[in-house]
């Protein structure tokens, strides 16, 4: 069996890895690596990896230990060349599996290290708070349909208009909190209708919702990459995810929607060989809204994401915690950009 075939599991980490032998001549590289370098495979097998870092003894050094059996493991932080490119940060481990001669290199952008860390701290949180949420909706629910009852027999039993108009308050209020409860258990309830989702017609479906809302003062721009495949999701779900962040980037546009010059865009893209929820993918939808506000104020950038927290006042805050959910529900990634003048929410969603 040749040596890439041995190998070619590799392919599938979403680590940069290559297998050299002692002196740092590549044997194999797997196509992390070769997107990382900008380089094919062919062109890399055969050369000698240090030369590839900007400090080559760095790695010579290690991996004449490994050699030696000094150790079977070692860690350090590195810079790795790039073809065209600047030099990326990367941490590098080295093992030293049977036979001796082979040793593994792997490499994780310090950049994508991050990122994962904060990817898997968000769906933590994310996983927090809907459990939390559940869980004190239906602690709400029962006790606010007594209290709605009580106000209704007790509006009943009195004659005072003054003193009905008490017992309304209660009751409109009653249903207020209900509607809001509603609103917080809606994703746990509706069941996941899957079919085939063209994300093209999602984006349409919610332009035309939003102009109908907003027909003066607001330009829509479609860029849209339209040999995106189509894949199996919830269209309604996805619809209501993309309006959320529309709408409120649009409520976040009013003054400039008075003026006249406000913008809203829809920009599809797909990204090949990326890396989230600790997966790496071949195939993802990059759907990215984007708007010319004023930003997302800096009291709330951490916590865009957790319920009942907005932006504007009288807002409910649920609407960008639904579109989370929605997204995670289709194994995918929503992440927002926001400086003042522009504001990017990215949706990223595997595609087969």
């Amino acid at each position: 069996m040749n040596t890439p075939s041995r190998f070619h599991s590799f392919d599938l980490l979403a680590a940069l890895v290559a297998v050299v032998q002692p002196n740092a001549q590549v044997l194999f590289s797997n196509a992390g690596l070769e997107a990382a370098l900008g380089m094919s495979r062919r062109a890399i097998v055969g050369t000698s990896l240090a030369e590839l870092f900007t400090e080559p003894a760095q790695l010579q050094l290690a991996l004449e230990g490994a050699n030696d059996n000094g150790f079977t493991v070692v860690r350090f932080d590195a810079w790795l060349r790039r073809m065209g490119y600047d030099p990326i940060p990367v941490h590098v481990t080295i093992s030293r599996p049977e036979p001796v001669d082979e040793i593994m290199v792997e490499m994780v952008p310090l950049e994508k290290q991050t990122r994962q860390d904060r990817e898997e701290r968000v769906a933590e949180q994310a996983q927090t708070n809907k459990e939390l949420i559940r869980n004190l909706a239906h602690e709400i629910k029962n006790p606010l349909g007594g209290i709605r009852g009580a106000a209704q027999l007790l509006e009943m039993e009195i004659e005072s208009r003054e003193l009905i108009e008490y017992t309304q308050v209660i009751i409109h209020e009653a249903d207020r909190l209900q509607s809001l409860v509603d609103r917080l258990l809606a994703p746990h309830r509706l069941p996941h209708m899957v079919g085939d989702v063209n994300i093209h017609e999602v984006c349409e479906r919610v332009r035309s919702l939003i102009l109908a809302e907003f027909p003066k003062g607001l330009h829509v721009v479609r860029d849209y990459d339209t040999s995106i495949p189509e894949f199996r999701g919830d269209r309604e779900q996805l619809i209501q995810t993309v309006l959320n962040i529309a709408h409120n980037a649009c409520q976040a546009l009013s003054e400039r929607i008075e003026a006249g010059d406000a913008e809203l865009i829809f920009l599809t893209r797909v990204a090949r060989q990326v890396t989230f929820g600790k997966q790496r993918y071949r195939l993802a939808l990059e759907l990215h809204v984007i708007d010319n506000g004023p930003g997302v104020p800096d009291s709330i950038k951490d916590r865009i994401f957790y319920p009942l927290v907005s932006g504007r006042e009288g807002g409910s805050g649920l609407g960008l915690t639904l579109a989370q959910t929605f997204v995670q529900q289709h194994r995918g990634l929503i992440e927002v950009d926001s400086v003042p003048g522009r504001t990017e929410f990215k949706i990223l969603i595997p595609l087969p």
